[in-house]
């Protein structure tokens, strides 16, 4: 019964190829021998990147009988031991017997849900087949989980919610026209972007009422389900106030000591190492991502308090019901979310904190190649002086002659002190191909 229940599910997947989906900016690698990992927070579009696959594998030439798609969320497959995971494998054999099993890509969704999947994968990846793409929503399947339980074996995708690219492609916004009326709209589309959320089902869904209820949702999972469940943290009240103060907090540097004072006094309990330890999950199941302070010592690096940004100033709009005055933070925190989608491996982002403060401060290897400050006007006299010293006191700590301010819509180059400063409107600097100048 279960074969036939596995054989329905691979048929009607392979009847939806090609599948009716938006482009996203990232590609998949396609034939490269590999298991292909897709971490991520949930909601993103992992399951999307791997039709996005799909689809391209078939306008290679690939024949869609050659996909073998099985989302194991479907509840005929919930009680599966990892034993009965070689049904799946038996069951397309007996579906395409002229097929060789080497020559089939394999993508398996929401896998997580079976226990011990990871030995099922490792065997059919040895045994039968070097195409595997493997995702789920949930936190069992983080970077450091999966690089232990497939023994250094994948390779990984980390999917983010959409970039403003994205986000303009989904609402069908053209974003490399010149045109006055073009270039207009691509700003008002920014400042709905710079409060919106940007998960993709959020973006498709027109009712706010809707979208408000569909990110509480988002939220309340993450919280009981990846946090409270995953971690057996019972204390779920409590976390769900630290992991507000940590929202509330965003763009600036947060002592998980003082947030644990302000809970004390309340006469909550909770023990400190306990937050220090919530502040590690919330990152890894990508609801907050952390930098630390930039300093030659690495010791003093560790001490220094660190800075949490959001995955999605949606949801964090969703759940504090923020002011209008957010929109410098909201700005801040996507420059950031751009930032780390489009580093190397071997880059690092930082913070600079001396007499003044310099936002962003983006290391390649053992060299820092660019400085970035986020402002969201210098009209102000006041504000522009304070966004350009931050930038050249780094600067001459540093030894980074790349400066860069990013604004709402200002636009100029001036030179201070013998070095030359770039203000660019937020817009334009989050469609450049590469937003680090190298």
């Amino acid at each position: 019964m279960r074969k036939d229940v596995i054989k329905s599910l691979i048929a009607i997947k392979q009847s939806e190829i090609p599948f009716d989906v938006i482009e996203r900016d990232v590609k998949l690698p396609i034939n490269r021998k590999k298991i292909i990992t897709v971490p991520g927070v949930r909601r993103c579009g992992k399951s999307t990147l791997m039709e996005i696959t799909i689809n391209n594998l078939v306008r290679e030439g690939v024949p869609s009988k050659n996909i073998l798609w099985l989302g194991f969320d479907d509840e005929r497959l919930r009680m599966m031991s990892s034993e009965e995971l070689d049904d799946v494998i038996v069951s397309y054999m007996e579906m395409f017997p002229d097929t060789p099993i080497k020559d089939v890509h394999i993508f398996f969704d929401e896998i997580q849900l079976i226990k011990d999947w990871e030995y099922f994968v490792l065997r059919v990846y040895k045994s039968y087949c070097k195409n595997i793409y493997i995702c789920g929503s949930n936190a069992t399947m983080l970077s450091t989980e999966l690089s232990s339980a497939l023994r250094g074996y994948p390779l990984e995708y980390e999917t983010y919610p959409l970039s403003f690219n994205e986000y303009c492609r989904f609402k069908g916004i053209t974003t490399d026209s010149y045109l006055e009326q073009d270039r207009a709209r691509l700003k008002m589309t920014f400042e709905a972007y710079n409060q919106a959320s940007a998960f993709p089902e959020i973006v498709l869904t027109s009712s706010k009422s809707e979208q408000l209820k569909l990110l509480h949702g988002y939220f309340d999972t993450m919280i009981l389900k990846d946090l409270s469940e995953h971690y057996s943290i019972s204390n779920t009240s409590v976390m769900r106030y630290f992991v507000k103060r940590i929202m509330a907090n965003l763009t600036k540097p947060t002592s998980i000591n003082a947030i644990y004072k302000d809970i004390k006094s309340q006469g909550l309990k909770v023990s400190k190492d306990d937050l220090y330890l919530w502040a590690d999950y919330i990152c890894d199941i990508f609801m907050f991502i952390r930098i630390s302070k930039y300093d030659r010592s690495l010791i003093k690096e560790q001490k220094a308090l660190d800075k949490y940004y959001c995955i999605d100033n949606g949801m964090r709009g969703a759940v504090l019901m923020p002011q209008s005055n957010d929109n410098g933070k909201n700005l801040e925190n996507i420059v950031f979310m751009q930032l780390n989608r489009m580093r190397l491996p071997s880059d690092k982002i930082t913070y600079y904190q001396g007499n003044c403060e310099c936002d962003f401060v983006l290391q390649r290897e053992d060299s820092v190649i660019q400085l970035i400050q986020v402002t969201w006007s210098m009209i102000d006299e006041s504000t522009r002086e304070r966004e350009i010293k931050g930038l050249l006191e780094a600067a001459s700590v540093t030894g980074c002659g790349n400066l860069v301010i990013v604004t709402k819509d200002e636009e100029d180059t001036f030179v201070r002190e013998d070095k030359e400063i770039n203000v660019i409107p937020a817009w334009k600097w989050l469609l450049q191909e590469e937003a680090v100048s190298f």
